[in-house]
């Protein structure tokens, strides 16, 4: 049934314009980073004369693409989620799910894998297209791995935090903005206490556990980390619909 619920979303969104559109602007500004990426790696190695100085293009154009492409999702995630569970409420078509035969659970985590199947195309996108280095020079591919690893976690905590705003109202918009500042604040957090880098805010800041991933290594402790925020959240949405349920 969560399948079912996840092939309903996906066409959902390849069924409106809107889904298009944020897939084929994300692409377009992806690879004209990735061209970027490697015209400044030519121009920077150029110049590097010492072999010391020396980058490999893996993590130079690797480092510009999902470096990008990160805070690029910072705003196209929260487009994607907030009509998730807001519009069913404003389209009063909400009252349907609770009465159908399916769990409050298995709503929720069907249109979950849904977007996450819908993000998961950028990531193999950007993946493919950093591939392209190979033909010409040899890459590292466990960097490449680690990395798109690391940005599906970040964009599946993403999506959980966005679902439970959009369970909290029936305006889209609304939801988006709200999933927007929190998700602002919680990769920012970081750089707010930079001064204090073991000041448990900066813990739970979302960039911090990115890191060892954007260095091409798969730490256990930040796999667990987004392993929690991911379900918490998605806890909570169900929580939020199971109390919306019972009020009638």
């Amino acid at each position: 049934m969560i399948l079912n619920i996840a092939r309903k979303e996906l066409k959902s969104l390849f069924a409106s314009p809107m889904g298009w559109t944020i897939l084929a602007l994300l692409m377009a500004l992806l690879g004209n980073f990735y061209l970027t990426g490697v015209n400044k790696y030519f121009e920077v190695m150029s110049g590097a004369v010492r072999p010391a100085e020396r980058v490999g293009v893996t993590i130079f154009v690797g480092q510009t693409v999902f470096g990008i492409a990160r805070y690029i999702m910072l705003f196209a995630v929260p487009l994607l989620t907030m009509r998730l569970i807001s519009e069913e409420r404003r389209n009063q078509t909400l009252p349907f799910l609770f009465s159908a035969p399916i769990s409050l659970t298995e709503i929720v985590l069907g249109k979950f894998v849904g977007l996450i199947i819908f993000l998961s195309i950028l990531i193999v996108y950007i993946f493919m297209m950093l591939v392209t280095l190979n033909i010409w020079s040899d890459i590292d591919f466990g960097y490449l791995l680690a990395n798109s690893f690391g940005l599906w976690l970040l964009l599946g905590s993403f999506s959980a935090l966005g679902i439970y705003f959009s369970s909290l109202t029936k305006q889209p918009i609304i939801a988006a903005i709200l999933s927007f500042i929190s998700l602002f604040a919680l990769i920012f957090l970081e750089s707010m206490f930079a001064s204090d880098p073991n000041h448990w805010f900066a813990y739970i800041s979302l960039m911090k556990h990115f890191q060892s991933f954007s260095r091409g290594m798969i730490d256990t402790s930040d796999l667990i980390y987004f392993f929690l925020f991911i379900s918490t959240f998605l806890t909570l949405t169900i929580r939020r619909l199971d109390a919306e349920r019972l009020r009638g």
